[in-house]
């Protein structure tokens, strides 16, 4: 059994490592390319770092929105005090801990939450939030359009959930993400990936439409693999793209290598 890691290329690798060091044939096919904004772009970056302080939390929707937004910091500028960091998962809150956030004042949802998403995020860190904060959530802007309402259903819930707090909301892009530019012999390699005994992880919906929209029409074995989706709204997106098996993983990454063990179990036999 092949498993094929889609997650953007900053994240993919760290991920093929560990599932390679768990005992799977894993190889790493980045479906979501991540870069930075323009320069009008990064100028509203560098401004939202001047006004840091008045902000009651931060959320940080992923790894490459801390990395992102980070990489604008003015020299010299920590971490303001009283200012929360919210992250929807502890590969998020890592990478913000590693860019110097104290620990203490880092959200993340509990390590029994059922999904690692806004969802949880809100139940383990909402309790925070009063009439009249200020809560910046910093995400990523698709590269052919970019609707902050539609930008990623959990970002969209949990906008809606703080405003309904009472809380004032503003949303800021800190990078461009989109489906991947393969050379012929880079799609040549993804295109010997589209096989029946291939297991796909998703952590994130684009990246189905990505691989459906770059290899599907000329490789009619891609959907009879199996789909492993890190949360109930993939999985609905990988059995609406037409996978013949799609697959949700517990929370976290011994629960995704929990599923891959049972399926890796099933196709030995």
């Amino acid at each position: 059994m092949r498993v094929v890691v889609t997650r953007p290329a900053l994240e993919a690798e760290a991920w093929r490592h560990a599932l390679e060091v768990a005992g799977f044939d894993t190889v790493a096919l980045p479906l979501l390319a991540v870069g930075p904004l323009h320069d009008a772009g990064r100028d509203a970056l560098r401004a939202a770092w001047a006004t840091l302080a008045g902000y009651k939390v931060v959320m940080f929707v992923s790894a490459a929105a801390v990395q992102h937004f980070f990489a604008e910091a003015p020299v010299g500028h920590g971490w303001p005090e009283g200012t929360r960091a919210w992250a929807p998962g502890p590969g998020t809150s890592a990478v913000a801990a590693r860019h110097g956030v104290p620990a203490g004042a880092i959200d993340t949802p509990a390590t029994d939450a059922p999904q690692l998403d806004s969802e949880s995020l809100w139940a383990a860190a909402g309790h925070r939030v009063e009439p009249g904060d200020d809560v910046l959530i910093v995400r990523g802007a698709r590269q052919d359009h970019d609707d902050p309402s539609q930008t990623g259903h959990g970002r969209a819930w949990m906008a809606e959930r703080l405003t309904l707090a009472g809380a004032r909301v503003t949303q800021l892009a800190a990078y461009r993400r989109g489906a991947p530019r393969w050379s012929p012999s880079q799609t040549e390699a993804a295109a010997a990936l589209a096989r029946v005994s291939t297991t796909w992880i998703f952590s994130n919906s684009e990246a189905i439409a990505h691989l459906i929209g770059l290899l599907a029409m000329d490789n009619p074995d891609l959907l009879q693999g199996t789909a492993v989706a890190t949360h109930p709204r993939i999985a609905d997106t990988a059995r609406a793209a037409g996978f013949a098996r799609v697959e949700l993983a517990a929370a976290g990454f011994e629960g995704l290598a929990h599923t891959l063990r049972r399926l890796q179990g099933e196709s030995g036999r």
